[in-house]
């Protein structure tokens, strides 16, 4: 009987949820959330703080007030401090204040009623069940857009203004914002808008270099050993980094890839795994756009797919794929067009966004265009034109 040998060694570690213990290239915006909140286990209650966290999807924003979450209730303990780390998904709780509110009030107060508050009724209450547990909350609201959206900046001014009446007891809530759109931040008037500006954390796109660091980070958790090689890696920071550096869409593609690895039972995940992956997460390429094509793009493109298929490469440099193509046209009878014009069609199909290209890399013999195929599997792109060609 064959036994099954999976590519995995946790797949968890690739889970949406999943917070690493190390954060390639967020160390600098980590750093700056334990500056302004050093006083949460320091001094306690003496004051609060409020911080908004920008960036585009995949930028970490998520995952770094998690880790952050992870570590400052950890620091908490040993002092003796009864500190909590409270993150809600605002958009799960339908941009509702009330429904955000009893999420949280949940948290310490498990057989709260359900029903029969309003909203300002459960801040009330929870500013109470706090004081009685003598206890301080870091509220993370995550997707911070659905709260301004769905009630503008009555929610916002009161859970930045419950506490002013309170500046001889105890500062019990400090509040973190993670918003995608800044211009949201309009719609609030100019005293909420003021409130949350003052610190802002802003996440940049990562770059392709940056990718591969998380990648490899992640690979060496969740994977067996010598089951992915560098260039299946950079196939899928390439493809990522083609998104505006999503993070998110790179783990769930490496995730992806390794399924369709132990699905065809090998032993390594390879590049045409990784294109089937992002076919299916991805599906850029549109039998439409194939049918637009003029005969010798789609002939260039079936050699390409063909070699990439056979080769079980990540990339192909121009000659190979030239050659490739001589070989379809041969195939169709067709009279092959010179190297000039097929740089053009290069060219065409890398802004259709159906090949990628990039320079060769320092180090290799010769200069020359690398071509890969990141958003499609090279089996269905041969299938597909096949059937084209052959109408």
């Amino acid at each position: 009987m064959h036994s099954y040998n999976s590519v995995f060694k946790d797949e968890s570690k690739l889970d949406i949820n999943y917070v690493p213990s190390r954060l390639p290239h967020r160390e600098k915006q980590l750093n700056l959330l334990n500056q302004f909140f050093r006083f949460a286990t320091e001094n306690p209650g003496k004051m609060t703080q409020r911080v908004l966290i920008t960036g585009k999807i995949g930028t970490g924003k998520t995952v770094l007030t998690r880790h952050f979450g992870q570590n400052i209730t950890k620091e908490a303990q040993k002092r003796g401090t009864n500190l909590h780390y409270v993150h809600v998904n605002c958009r799960e709780c339908k941009g509702s204040l009330f429904m955000i509110l009893q999420c949280i009030i949940l948290k310490f107060s498990p057989n709260f009623p359900r029903r029969g508050y309003s909203a300002q009724e459960l801040l009330q209450a929870l500013m109470q069940t706090l004081d009685e547990q003598k206890a301080c909350v870091i509220l993370t609201l995550d997707e911070l857009d659905a709260l301004i959206r769905a009630e503008g900046s009555d929610a916002l001014y009161s859970l930045t203004r419950v506490q002013e009446d309170r500046t001889t007891i105890v500062q019990r809530i400090s509040l973190i914002g993670i918003i995608r759109e800044t211009t949201l931040l309009d719609k609030l008037d100019p005293s909420t808008r003021s409130t949350l500006q003052h610190n802002i954390i802003h996440m940049d796109d990562y770059s392709k270099i940056q990718l591969l660091d998380i990648l490899n980070d992640r690979v060496s958790t969740a994977f067996q050993d010598n089951t992915i090689f560098p260039q299946t890696l950079n196939l899928i920071a390439e493809s990522a980094a083609s998104l505006e550096g999503d993070a998110r869409y790179a783990i769930e593609l490496l995730w992806r890839a390794g399924k369709y690895a132990d699905t065809d039972n090998s032993r390594v995940v390879l590049p045409e795994h990784v294109r089937r992956a992002s076919e299916s997460v991805y599906p850029i390429v549109r039998k439409d756009s194939i049918s637009k094509l003029n005969l010798h793009q789609k002939l260039f493109l079936l050699g390409v797919a063909r070699q990439f298929k056979h080769s079980g490469a990540a990339y192909l440099s121009m000659g190979e794929a030239e050659n490739a193509y001589a070989i379809v046209c041969e195939e169709y009878g067709a009279e092959k067009r010179g190297h000039t014009q097929l740089w053009k069609y290069v060219q065409e199909l890398s802004t259709l966004d159906v090949i990628k290209t990039q320079p060769s890399s320092v180090g290799q013999r010769g200069k020359t265009t690398l071509i890969s195929l990141p958003h499609v599997s090279a089996t269905e792109l041969e299938r597909e034109l096949i059937k084209t060609l052959g109408a």
